[in-house]
């Protein structure tokens, strides 16, 4: 297999700037960065280093001021605004801190919606919803109401509708912050278990160093540039942490 083909998505000297003269901010500063099929990277850093930033523009939700980014070998800025919506739709999964779910829809349905936008039938888009579901845990939560789910449950379901359309690249910005610290773990043991099993590629943006451990790779930030970068050794089993976090019978 070929380096390229490895590669699920890069960065190439991307530099991102925000306005202009006294208030001009350098929130990214020439990173360069490859993120390999099926590995899990952690970004960490300070506030303001410029981590939901970079994530941002390995998604495709922003353009950087120079350089370049690509998915799968596609360069980025080279597409229209229409295609890149439709890459991000297809091929990108978004996870974020808010779970961004609407309170009028089940969660088969929140998970289904994007698929269906994307013209997907209403049949078989409950079809991949349901899966999806079944793939993080909670497929007996289908026909719930997002008020009528926990917090650990309602980041599931926005899982569940990051990885529906199976995305080459998971993107997950903050994905614990407003969980409490036991639904945390298991939204982190679902992450590591989701790269192991399934081959999903996953970059994960965190202020936790104990969830930044279970990644295979750590990239740290400091004032928009990379400030260490180093691979990580995993000492526990991810069906032991979600046993062990699982509700007693």
């Amino acid at each position: 297999m070929s380096a390229q083909t490895t590669v699920a998505a890069e960065a190439c000297r991307v530099t991102r700037v925000f306005g202009e003269g006294p208030g001009r901010v350098d929130a990214i500063t020439d990173i360069s960065l490859r993120i390999h099929r099926g590995e899990f990277l952690a970004i960490m850093g300070p506030s303001g280093s410029g981590k939901s930033t970079l994530l941002h523009l390995l998604g495709g939700l922003d353009e950087p001021t120079c350089g370049s980014v690509k998915l799968n070998g596609q360069d980025l800025g080279t597409m229209s605004d229409d295609q890149i919506t439709q890459l991000r739709r297809r091929h990108i999964g978004f996870v974020f801190q808010a779970f961004n779910l609407l309170p009028v829809l089940t969660a088969a349905e929140n998970v289904a919606l994007p698929l269906v936008i994307d013209g997907c039938s209403e049949a078989e888009a409950d079809t991949k919803a349901r899966a999806a579901l079944a793939r993080v845990g909670i497929a007996d939560r289908a026909h719930h109401y997002p008020g009528e789910l926990a917090g650990g449950e309602q980041q599931r379901t926005a899982l569940a509708r990051a990885l529906c359309a199976d995305p080459v690249l998971l993107l997950a910005d903050e994905p614990t912050g407003n969980l409490d610290s036991r639904s945390s773990e298991q939204i982190i043991a679902l992450l590591r278990k989701l790269v192991d099993e399934q081959g999903q590629t996953v970059v994960m943006v965190t202020h936790d160093a104990g969830h930044a451990a279970m990644a295979d790779r750590l990239i740290t930030l400091r004032d928009g540039r990379i400030e260490d970068e180093h691979a990580l050794t995993r000492g526990r089993s991810t069906d032991v942490v979600l046993q062990e976090l699982e509700p007693s019978p």
